[in-house]
């Protein structure tokens, strides 16, 4: 019997020696095989950033009402079971391996890529744990992705920007249309950034999906006193029309987050007819939600946080979030990125918000190495570089000369956050 590391070395060859390979058809038919249909509520949710958050969201505010909860997300930080969750905890090995198993039995010629096997795996065990509700995460993009040979009963679009260009395309418009394609005819489609691209629009109209979109269909207002409301108001209908007020301002930090939470509460609103919730439970779920790496502030001095963000549109909340942060004496970044992502847009967006930067190449083959990272760092008028073997060496050398009114800042990609994870 294989274990679970034997599995993912062999998945990680398998196919097309671990390459990206997107399409439906492989693995429909494997799903087909397999007699994967749902029974309960499905929530699909792609977007540039912010997808993570949301899902955590509603696992949170889900389990709160007491609902039992599959929750697909990827990439993982530190261990793959922390992709396949039930009411928030990673499943174990075992399940996991029994799932591969039963997909490996039933794929037979058919060659399926990692992501393939862990979107059928994930359904396979929920549907095996009878979850009252799936709460599926895109890995990339939305139309090509594996988890659209899943019909969404509500399909969540956070956020369009540029990223994954060589597969998604090279403009916004061909971004939105490629994350609209997890939308459903006749099911409420919820896009979380006001305008949406006119790709995305005309997809929910052509397919006749209900488009509901933030500062128009739903919105949230911020109060005094640490609290929020969020209003529900689907094409203005008063018959639809809800309040939830007085709600507590979310555990995960960052002021974009109520643009997440406002998504995650629009789909509870619009499945509330199979899933109904109390106001208590989201309130609960708002104050317990947790999802690592975004925007992450770790208890005790000097101040660190960890931010996965590696790309534009990250960035840029990442600077937002900085800037809302008490003065600092000295602000260090600890840095690395993928050598295919857009570092120059990044460095010049957030390079204001650092004093010193201590780098490190990432043990990938799509890190950078130093002297790259190095040289794009200066290029962008950047001085107080120093350079570390690993992402640890660096951390260790930040935390040896910060005092206790500096900060550290852990970002660049998920690779760079989850080699301080390792070490916490």
């Amino acid at each position: 019997m294989k274990t679970l590391n034997d599995w993912l070395s062999y998945l990680e060859t398998a196919h097309s020696a671990g390459l990206i390979d997107m399409g439906l058809t492989r693995v429909g038919e494997v799903k087909e095989r397999m007699g994967l249909v749902p029974a309960c509520p499905v929530v699909i949710v792609a977007g540039t950033n912010g997808k993570g958050s949301v899902c955590a969201f509603l696992t949170q505010i889900y389990k709160q009402a007491g609902f039992k909860v599959g929750t697909l997300t990827s990439p993982h930080l530190l261990k793959f079971n922390e992709r396949i969750a039930i009411d928030g905890e990673p499943v174990s090995d075992d399940v996991i391996t029994a799932s591969f198993e039963r997909i490996e039995t039933a794929r037979k010629e058919i060659s399926l890529t990692y992501f393939e096997f862990n979107t059928l795996a994930a359904v396979d065990i929920f549907m095996c744990a009878n979850v009252d509700v799936m709460v599926l995460e895109v890995g990339l993009g939305g139309r090509l992705d594996a988890v659209n040979v899943f019909d969404a009963d509500c399909a969540v679009v956070t956020s369009v920007d540029l990223d994954h260009e060589a597969f998604l395309g090279d403009t916004i418009e061909k971004v939105g249309f490629e994350k609209a394609g997890i939308f459903r005819g006749g099911k409420p489609a919820i896009c979380g950034q006001n305008p949406p691209t006119e790709s995305l629009r005309r997809h929910a109209q052509d397919i006749h999906a209900d488009l509901l979109v933030i500062k128009q269909d739903f919105d949230f207002s911020k109060l005094e006193q640490q609290q929020w409301s969020f209003h529900f108001h689907p094409g203005g209908a008063e018959g639809q029309k809800r309040n939830r007020n007085a709600l507590p301002i979310p555990a995960l930090r960052g002021a974009y987050q109520l643009n997440n939470a406002a998504c995650a509460l629009a789909v509870i609103e619009c499945l509330n007819h199979k899933l109904p919730i109390d106001i208590g439970s989201i309130k609960r779920g708002l104050l317990l939600v947790n999802n690592p790496g975004r925007f992450q502030v770790l208890p005790g001095r000097p101040l660190v946080i960890l931010d996965v963000c590696h790309n534009p549109h990250a960035a840029k909340a990442l600077k937002q979030g900085l800037m809302a942060l008490p003065f600092a004496e000295n602000r260090i970044a600890v840095f690395s990125m993928l050598a295919d992502k857009d570092i120059d847009t990044v460095l010049e967006l957030v390079k204001e918000q650092f004093d010193y930067w201590y780098i490190a190449p990432l043990n990938l083959p799509r890190g950078m190495s130093t002297e790259a990272l190095q040289e794009k760092i200066q290029t962008h008028g950047i001085g107080n570089i120093k350079a570390f073997e690993s992402i640890q060496a660096a951390y260790q050398a930040a935390l040896a000369a910060a005092s206790e009114n500096d900060r550290i800042t852990v970002f660049g990609s998920f690779h760079t956050v989850a080699e301080v994870m390792k070490m916490l």
